[in-house]
């Protein structure tokens, strides 16, 4: 399988801007050969988008029949590219940061966060959630997982095993900081399977970097610099 990995820049609160980037990644990626296009951690409204105010968060939080998310799904049909998004998602007076994986127009796995770090815990109340299924699926021949930043350090165990992981994350560790905290990324991601595909977003509010990696056996196998916006191309 090839895959490529979609760090690319979002704007806190534009759906509308982040799907149109997100739109031109998918077909550079699909024009290279690409099966699937993995984007970071709540890229659709932007990781930062929500104020902890529920009344105000409602209408950010988008549901599965979304229009956005819908074309995603056409995306995905009309290049052939399967697509994995983050997103803020609605479900009822719900909101969850989850990832939904599009292949041939429609939702073919959606994941949802089990960790909390996504939020501001002391100032959200029962209308934002964690998922609970962390389960394996198989996926063009393997056993696959999404795990979603955090997800990893707070219950490794529950992503053991399979044969391949799809991890978009959001960090915004500054450039001196990031080396020292990857190779960490890279063992984390191994204790769950022996390939790994991680892919940050850029955000200029606040500061983000970025970078996609293809981890192999505990080591970066391959990378995007940080910084700067592109696809890495990764044969799994």
């Amino acid at each position: 399988m090839r895959a490529a990995l979609a760090s690319c820049l979002f704007r806190n609160g534009d759906v509308a801007h982040n799907l149109e980037r997100a739109a031109r990644f998918i077909r550079r990626a699909a024009e290279g050969g690409a099966e699937l296009v993995v984007f970071g951690e709540s890229f659709l409204q932007g990781f930062d988008a929500l104020s902890w105010n529920w009344e105000r968060d409602r209408w950010i939080g988008l549901p599965r029949d979304s229009a956005p998310l819908a074309e995603l799904g056409r995306l995905s049909a009309h290049t052939g590219a399967d697509v994995l998004m983050g997103y803020i998602e609605r479900d009822g007076e719900s909101l969850y940061s989850s990832a939904a994986l599009f292949s041939g127009g429609r939702i073919l796995r959606n994941y949802r966060r089990v960790s909390p770090g996504w939020r501001v815990v002391s100032r959200t109340d029962r209308h934002y959630r964690e998922g609970a299924d962390t389960g394996a699926f198989l996926y063009r021949g393997r056993l696959c997982r999404v795990a979603l930043c955090g997800d990893l350090w707070v219950c490794p165990e529950r992503f053991a095993p399979c044969d391949l992981l799809l991890w978009p994350v959001y960090v915004d560790f500054t450039a001196e900081e990031w080396p020292r905290e990857l190779p960490s990324y890279a063992l984390q991601a191994y204790g769950a399977a022996p390939r790994a595909l991680m892919v940050n977003s850029l955000s200029r509010d606040p500061d983000s970097l970025g970078g996609a990696y293809l981890f192999s056996e505990g080591r970066i196998a391959a990378r995007l610099p940080l910084g700067e916006e592109g696809l890495l191309f990764a044969e799994i």
